[in-house]
Order: C-alpha cells, then structure tokens, then sequence
C-alpha cells in the first residue's frame, strides 16, 4: 500500500533522522544517460529545490578558537566557491563546479570526521563559525548535490549537526535552522523548474515518488547498519542514536512494502550499545500491523519483533493457543504440529532464552487453569517436540544450555527427560522409566509429607515436575507401548507414571484409589486382548465401556488414560488385527468416544515417525495402526 502524503513523512523521515547522524540523501535516479542527459535526469530526480540566496544567513556568528581541528583558510576558500558558484549559473560555472567536486568531497570528509569527533554542536561551531553558511551553500547548489559522493557527505554533516537534546541557545538555534533545511530539501511544492523539468523527461509523479522512498529507505538503512562508534571515545558521537530516530520515523511507514528492508534492519540490528532502542510507537505499530496481516515480514524479522516487543510476543502465543484449541475440538496431531511449526515460535524459542520463559510462562499459567485439558497438554507437548528439533539445529555456542531454558525444574529430572527414546537403547527403556516413576513419586510423597510451607514448596515442586512431564510425553507414549505389551512382570512403577500423569493432583487423597482403578483396567484389557482363543466376552467387553464412563459417586480416572491403554493394546498385542478392531470399534462406540480414540491413533502414529517405537515391531505396529484409522474413520462418517 502506497502512503498517500509520501511529502509529508519524507519530511518526517529525514527530520527524524537528523538526531544524530546524518544519511545519503535520497535520489531517485536509475542509469539513465551522461552529461547533460545525466545531468537533467538528476535534477529531475531531487527531493529539495534552490532557494532564494537572501534566505542563507550564517547559521551561528561566533568567534574563532585559536586551535581549529581543520584549516580555516580552506574553508575559506571552499565558502568563496560555494558563493561564487550560488552568484552565476553559467557554462563556467558549471565547469569549474566540476573540476573541484573531487577535492570538495575530501574536504567534507575532513569536515564529517571533525563533527563526528567534536563532543557538541556548540564546541563544533566555536572552532568553525562559519560551517553552517558553507553548508547551506552548498545545500542549494544543484551542481554540487547531483554528485552522489558529495551529496551524501553534504548532509551527513549537516544532520552531524542536529542536536537530540540541545543544551544551549547555540544548539536550538542550529536545530532550527537544520529543520527548516531539511523540510524544503524534502518537498518540491514551491519549485516550479524542478517540476517541470520532471514532466520534461518524462516521470510519472507516484513513480518519481517510490524510487524517491526507495532510495530514503536504502540510505537510512545502511546508516543503522553502522557499528556502534562510542566504544573507543565517551566525546565521540555514536551511530547508535539514529537507531531510535529511525525508528521512530518509520512509524507511518510500517505497511509500505518499500519501507521492509529498513524495517527488517532495524529489528535485527545486534543490540551492542545501550542508545541501539527501538521506539515503542514503531513496535506498537509494527505489532498491530503484523498480526492484522497488513504487514508481511522475513522469519527473522519476526523472531526480532518479538524480541523487542512483549506484547507482540504475547498476542502471538495467545493466537497460537485460540487457533489450535477451538471450543470443544482439538487439532489432528500431524495438523497441530504444523500450525505450531509454522508460528515461527519454536523457532523463535531456541533462540532466544528470554522468549522461551515468556511463553513457557504463558503455558503454565493456561494449564494451571486447565489441568485436565488434553488438547493444551497436546499444544506444550507439540510445541516442545518442535522446540527441541529447532535447538538441535543451532550450533552449540549459539544456544543457551538447556537449565537456562527451564530454570524452575527439577534439576535431576530435566535431562532424563528431555532425552528422546530413540537416543537411548530400546532395552534399556524400561529401567529409564521404572527411575522416572520412583523420582516423581518421592516428589509428591514429599509433599504429602510436607507442612506449612514446606508443603507448599514440596506442590510447586510437584507441578514443575509434572509441567516438565506434560512437555516431555514421548516418555509417557512409551509408558503406555510398554503396557500394551508386557508380560506379568511388575509393572507397578508404569501404571504409576501414568496415573500421575493423568491425575498430578491428591485432592481428596484418591490417588491410590486411581491407581487401583488404573490397574483393574489393565488387568481387563489384558485378558481381553491377550485370551487368543475363546470368543470375546461381552461381560468383558461391557466392563470397559463402564470403566471408560465416569462415575459422579466415585474418582474414576480420566477416560483418556484407559483409552491409550485401549489403543495401545489394540496396535501393539499379538491379538488378531480383525479381533482387535472387533474391540475397539465396539468399546469406542458404545462409550462415545470415537473421535477421541482417532486422535490417539494419530497421536501414536507420529511418535512412532519419531522412533518412539520398538524396531522389531515398526512394520506390524504401521499397518495395524492405519486399519484402525480407517475403521474409526468410517465410524466416524457413519
């Protein structure tokens, strides 16, 4: 979208600029010809026009120091040109404007490092009292600004010049003055010749006017691309500074597709020096823009606005949890694992710690007040899958340990747990989580055991081992593969890690009482799906149906922990496939919870992509897997 008064914000955009440090002032000229074509293309293509000499007064008349940084005699010789130049507009004039262009620009390169390296405008103008006419000079001089090297020098010292906090009448008046410089380079409404030598060569207005944006936007964003400066010298002015006044300048300009580059620069400039901060006005605008899509920026660019901006980051998270939780439904697990790839916030998280504790914040605060909702427990565990892929891909000096990234968890529990069950032996499976099983379960003996505050310390432990558990279920999917096949062997330590995962709380002390109703159903899912040889039981099959049905008088566990013990019998027992989709079906259906039971099944199918899976099994376990798919699906449709 083209920004309709571009007059008006080019005046902002230099303006703002002008803070401190100065920018190659823009043209909107292609290659188009040489010599005189050249030189009519060029003043064709000015944003400033000439001005009547009696409007350059000397900026500041002051005396003279006894040590000048530069030679005075040369700027004197260079204010005479300047005049001689503004007095005559002639072939002459014109020549010989051109043979000084070359020592014109060494001279204000002289000039620019000496504004640079003078700790104030007032210090500059008491050694050189007569810079500001000089410059206004040359200002109007379209010979001198239709050279690129001298035009861009030209205004870096002008705007050199500009004081963001001007302590002095001296500094006031300068500022002054460089406005109203700058507002009539940056319009052309009073010019009568420039407009018509742009009708003459042929230039559409709205044309002339992007290439002019264009070019603004290519000149300050190589201005921000500086290294800070201050480093070496407290007197030195820092390019730092123009940081915020840009900005601050593009704050109008957020939807123009021109202004994206200076925008993505801004936002991924390294944040070196303090005075490098970002207008709050121009995240705001940036923020409101992105997320009503009127804005389109790189990945990374992104992930900077959200570093910048709290509040960006935070809207994207809550965006990120309405667009994968709608009332009452939940995204298919291959789907939300896109949507939460594509959010760019994993990636966003693994690199930058400080992002990560802002959304894992949010996170804890939406299950703390959703315990039970399966479909945010599948969002923080999505989101963590995704997040560790993207902390694999960087280098490892590049990313922050991961204590760093979840600093309120157990400590002892953080790495067994975020080790993926395909980075260790499948034999060794078991052992692993029989660990896991007895460390949480001293956890919330601990609590139990705990009084006063100490309890209340021992339950913030408790959640955060539980939140860390929530993130890491790869462990809990292999809990419930184990389940499904094992033998009679103890699996005590299992049926616990799962009770707890599905019911981390001890309100009314019932959690020995879940466990015995957890073990009943797998006791009963066992002798339904491991008795090969008698017809199914349909007393046994109407037991599951009751123990997938909540019963107001008594706790009963949560449907879907019975259900993954369904399913998982259903895909990984030595039942036949068309017995146990006999089971399934029937079950699922009389209990109404066939949509649910899809959802597991697809669950399930991505973890096992994700070696969560006995190897031996893989083939098998697949194409059971989609049988049952398309059962529940064509229920479903029915």
């Amino acid at each position: 979208m083209f920004c309709e008064d571009l007059n008006l914000m080019a005046v902002r955009l230099i303006y703002m600029e002008a803070r401190q440090q100065g920018i190659a002032v823009v043209e909107a000229r292609d290659n188009h010809g040489t010599d005189q074509e050249g030189i009519s293309w060029l003043l064709s293509t000015f944003t400033w026009t000439r001005s009547p000499m009696s409007q350059l007064q000397p900026l500041i008349q002051l005396q003279q120091t006894t040590e000048p940084l530069l030679n005075v005699q040369e700027m004197q010789f260079w204010l005479d040109k300047a005049v001689a130049w503004g007095q005559a507009d002639s072939p002459e004039t014109q020549k010989d404007t051109g043979l000084h262009l070359s020592r014109l620009s060494s001279y204000l390169q002289q000039l620019l490092i000496h504004i640079n390296n003078t700790s104030s405008t007032t210090e500059t103008m008491k050694r050189l009292p007569y810079l500001g006419q000089f410059l206004g000079r040359l200002c109007w001089n379209p010979y001198v600004t239709a050279d690129d090297t001298s035009r861009r020098l030209l205004l870096q010292c002008l705007l050199g010049l500009y004081s963001e906090h001007p302590s002095s009448a001296v500094e006031r008046k300068a500022n002054q003055w460089i406005r109203k410089v700058l507002c009539q380079l940056a319009t052309e409404d009073d010019d009568a010749a420039a407009q018509a030598l742009m009708k003459c060569v042929g230039v559409p207005p709205k044309e002339y006017h992007l290439k002019v944006l264009r070019k603004m936007v290519a000149s300050l964003q190589e201005n921000i691309g500086k290294s800070c400066n201050s480093l070496g010298n407290i007197n030195q002015r820092c390019s730092c500074d123009s940081v915020l006044a840009t900005s601050e300048a593009c704050v109008p300009l957020v939807t123009c597709p021109e202004a994206a580059p200076l925008i993505g620069a801004l936002l991924q400039r390294p944040v070196t020096c303090v005075r490098a901060t970002l207008s709050e006005d121009f995240l705001d605008a940036l923020s409101s823009a992105y997320s009503s899509q009127g804005l389109s920026l790189e990945e990374q660019a992104v992930v900077s606005l959200w570093y910048h901006s709290l509040s960006s980051l935070e809207e994207a998270v809550l965006s990120l949890l309405e667009s994968v939780l709608p009332p009452n439904t939940g995204s298919a697990p291959l789907t939300l694992e896109q949507q939460v790839a594509q959010s760019l916030l994993p990636k966003a998280c693994a690199q930058h710690c400080s992002i990560f504790l802002v959304v894992n914040e949010i996170f804890r605060s939406v299950l703390k007040q959703a315990e039970g909702n399966e479909c945010v427990k599948s969002l923080i565990q999505t989101f963590t899958s995704c997040f560790l892929k993207e902390v694999a891909l960087l280098q490892p000096q590049k990313c922050a340990s991961l204590k760093m990234f979840f600093p309120q968890s157990p400590q002892s529990l953080l790495l067994p747990l975020l080790t993926l069950p395909s980075e260790m032996p499948q034999e060794a499976w078991r052992h692993h989580l029989n660990w896991l099983s007895s460390s949480l379960q001293r956890l919330t003996e601990e609590e139990e055991e705990g009084d006063g505050s100490s309890g209340t310390r021992g339950h913030h432990k408790v959640f955060e081992a539980w939140f860390l558990l929530v993130r890491c279920a790869h462990w809990v999917q292999v809990t419930v593969q184990l389940l499904g096949t094992s033998g009679h062997e103890d699996c005590g330590p299992l049926l616990w890690l799962l009770t707890f995962y599905y019911h981390p709380t001890n309100r009314g002390h019932h959690r020995a009482l879940q466990l015995v109703h957890v073990r009943e159903a797998w006791d009963h899912l066992r002798s339904l799906f491991l008795d090969l040889t008698h017809p199914l039981s349909v007393d046994h099959l109407q037991s599951m149906v009751t123990l997938l049905s909540p019963h107001p008088q008594q706790p009963s566990p949560f449907p879907l922990l019975i259900l993954s013990l369904l399913v998982s019998f259903a895909v990984f027992s030595q039942q036949s496939l068309s017995g146990s989709t006999q089971i399934l079906q029937t079950v699922v259906d009389q209990s109404g919870l066939v949509d649910e039971a899809a959802c597991v099944l697809d669950s399930l199918e991505l973890r096992l992509k994700e070696g969560s899976c006995l190897s031996s099994v893989t083939n098998r376990v697949h194409l059971r897997i989609k049988a049952l798919q398309n059962t529940l699906t064509h229920m479903h449709a029915a």
